[in-house]
């Protein structure tokens, strides 16, 4: 895995938090002036908010990063200080934020842990382990939406002009096969025989057509070999950990927009798990978006889902919504990415490369 410094830092540019918000916001403001039936008065309907929930889904957001900050350090074995784990989470955070979701913060992800004192192997099998058990709740839970009997949880749209609505359903199967394939390889690589996905690999690119990209595979088989022997010997408080955080994490991600609901409009039991439902679904779809942390595709499709819900209030907790969930790791990462650089970087007046 390529792990050059200024390759990097280029893609940890700070300067790049200005596309996703104005890709996000771009969208909001087409929403806004393409909905004849919002105008600035119903912007007013952001001060019907009740506070509690507002309250609780600040609480909830705080679980989720403590969530990841936790995780971290526990599954590299304490190896990190809480400092170097939280510096982590919000760097990896931001690499999330301003790279496409498809492509997402791998590279970044280990060569900040390779900075923390975690070697390159270790990093590299990490990093991907998350990555699968990320990918892992999506691949369980959103057939276990349907198969719950949670109906419509596909929008239906009968706006014939609406862009890529009537085309939830393909989207979403077309993004949770992706997944669902990269997800299985991965873990099979990782997990069960390393050996055998570096030789399948190499046989592979051993094809004419594809000859150019041999020494690249033969490079991923062989970090790949790498990362799963740091991984050996892992006892079952380590899975326990990283399972049951998991799941905190991604249950609290979701909980968040239900009390941002909860503080417009009346929401039953049973619609609380429709909404928590959708989110699954809008989420599977989002990870095949080629934009910066799926901003704009994020909040085109909000309302699709969740306008049945909120009517007049979607557009404010759309807004929301998107601040809670992404605007805070641009910000934090512009913050913390210089104290970063000139912690691991330059020490006691030396430049370490």
């Amino acid at each position: 895995m390529d792990l050059d410094s200024k390759k990097i830092l280029k893609t940890l540019n700070p300067r790049k938090i200005w596309v996703p918000v104005v890709l996000g916001l771009g969208i909001v403001v087409y929403l806004f002036f393409s909905d004849p039936d919002i105008t600035v008065d119903k912007l007013n309907l952001v001060f019907d908010a009740t506070l509690l929930p507002i309250f609780l889904a600040i609480l909830v957001f705080s679980c989720r990063f403590v969530g990841y900050v936790f995780r971290i350090k526990s599954i590299t074995n304490n190896e990190l200080t809480w400092t170097s784990s939280l510096y982590v989470i919000i760097l990896w955070e931001f690499a999330s934020a301003v790279t496409p979701s498809v492509v997402g913060g791998t590279a970044v992800a280990v060569f900040i842990l390779w900075k923390e004192g975690i070697k390159p192997g270790k990093a590299l099998g990490f990093v991907l382990l998350t990555a699968i058990f990320d990918n892992m709740f999506f691949v369980l839970a959103a057939p276990l939406t349907l198969i719950l009997g949670i109906e419509n949880v596909f929008p239906a749209v009968t706006d014939s002009s609406a862009l890529l609505g009537n085309s939830m359903n393909l989207l979403f199967f077309l993004s949770y096969g992706l997944i669902t394939i990269y997800t299985f390889i991965m873990a099979f690589a990782l997990l069960i025989n390393p050996r055998l996905f570096k030789w399948i690999l190499i046989k592979i690119t051993s094809i004419k057509i594809l000859k150019r990209w041999q020494y690249a595979a033969y490079e991923r088989g062989t970090e790949m070999i790498l990362a799963s022997d740091q991984l050996k010997g892992m006892g079952n408080k380590f899975w326990l950990y990283l399972s049951l955080s998991t799941i905190f994490i991604w249950s609290s991600r979701y909980f968040l927009l239900n009390f941002l609901m909860v503080s417009f409009t009346k929401i039953s039991i049973g619609e609380h798990v429709f909404i928590f439902g959708k989110q699954i679904i809008l989420w599977v779809v989002m990870l095949i978006s080629p934009t910066p942390g799926s901003s704009g595709a994020a909040e085109y499709f909000f309302p699709f889902f969740f306008e049945e819900n909120l009517g007049d209030y979607t557009l404010i907790v759309n807004l929301l919504w998107r601040l809670f969930t992404y605007y805070p790791y641009l910000l934090l990462g512009a913050i913390f990415l210089p104290r970063w650089i000139k912690r691991v970087f330059f020490h006691a007046g030396k430049i370490n490369d």
